[in-house]
């Protein structure tokens, strides 16, 4: 399988925070999510994999490609889409098309202007009249209209309504379905993911917790409910974090089968969201 994205022991330090030899790799044609709580180091992979800032060591290959040597020829073949708006606010979106429109070779205004009407943006509006929904579609139709392989998103889809988000979404699903694209999603909206997302990578304190495909996270991990009568020191071994009240106890677990096996029906055992095994796997054990 080919890898739109390898990293490779990438490290980078700062006074109060260490980005810690991470590795994972995007297969070419899918959705990856990068997840974790804030100051997990997601911004920092994103700076670097973008050469914004500089690693201490590592490595980062973009269609195969140094990102260091090669970045003019990379950043002409990715679209990113970030959180905040990076454009004059007061030119309008015509203008910032013919500024934006000359750094790359496969620009296209047919398809610029097939997302701005389908996003229904006035090409004549200047950016500081827009919603932060609608930067997000400006940002997302300048990231489409140059036939980027590699979308880059750092929380596109925060403070947007579920219609918007949805929306968004959709666009990214089409988007992979030649198989020649992939898309590097970066949010805290896990429930984004679990409708699109075919990897995820999670990293917390500047490791990487897993880099996984979503299906297998899914299959593998378990949310356990039971009674506090059943817990004692020694089996909360078998599971990552316990998280107890006066009702009965949740847990997350890696080993189902094994749960299942050794407690029967003494316990419930669910299905986890991505978010229930970020919470159980960042904030640990918890009694109340």
């Amino acid at each position: 399988m080919e890898n739109i994205l390898e990293i490779k022991n990438l490290r980078k330090e700062y006074k109060n925070f260490v980005l810690k030899d991470i590795n994972f790799n995007l297969p070419k044609g899918y959705i990856m999510g990068f997840i974790g709580p804030n100051g997990a180091g997601k911004s920092t992979t994103i700076k670097l994999i973008m050469n914004l800032i500089k690693k201490n060591s590592g490595e980062i290959k973009v269609f195969g490609l140094d990102n260091i040597k090669h970045e003019k020829e990379i950043k002409n073949r990715i679209g990113f889409v970030y959180d905040e708006n990076y454009y004059y606010e007061d030119l309008k979106i015509n203008e910032i098309r013919k500024i934006i429109k000359p750094f790359y070779s496969n620009w296209s205004d047919d398809t610029f202007n097939k997302y701005i009407k389908d996003f229904n943006l006035d090409v004549n509006a200047k950016v500081k009249t827009l919603s932060k929904g609608m930067k997000t579609k400006f940002s997302l139709a300048v990231a489409l209209s140059h036939n980027a392989e590699l979308i880059i998103m750092d929380e596109p889809t925060a403070g947007l309504d579920p219609i918007f988000r949805r929306e968004i979404l959709d666009i990214l699903y089409d988007l992979i379905q030649n198989e020649e694209k992939s898309v590097f999603f970066s949010t805290h909206i896990t429930t984004d993911l679990e409708k699109i997302a075919d990897y995820i990578t999670f990293i917390n304190d500047g490791e990487i917790v897993f880099s996984k495909e979503k299906d297998d996270i899914m299959e593998n991990y378990a949310l356990i409910k039971g009674s506090n009568d059943i817990l004692n020191e020694e089996n909360k071994k078998d599971f990552i974090a316990v998280r107890k009240n006066r009702f009965g106890f949740e847990a997350l677990t890696d080993k189902k089968e094994f749960i299942a096996k050794k407690y029967k029906d003494d316990v419930i055992i669910e299905r986890p969201t991505l978010e229930d095994i970020m919470l159980f796997i960042v904030k640990g054990d918890k009694y109340v």
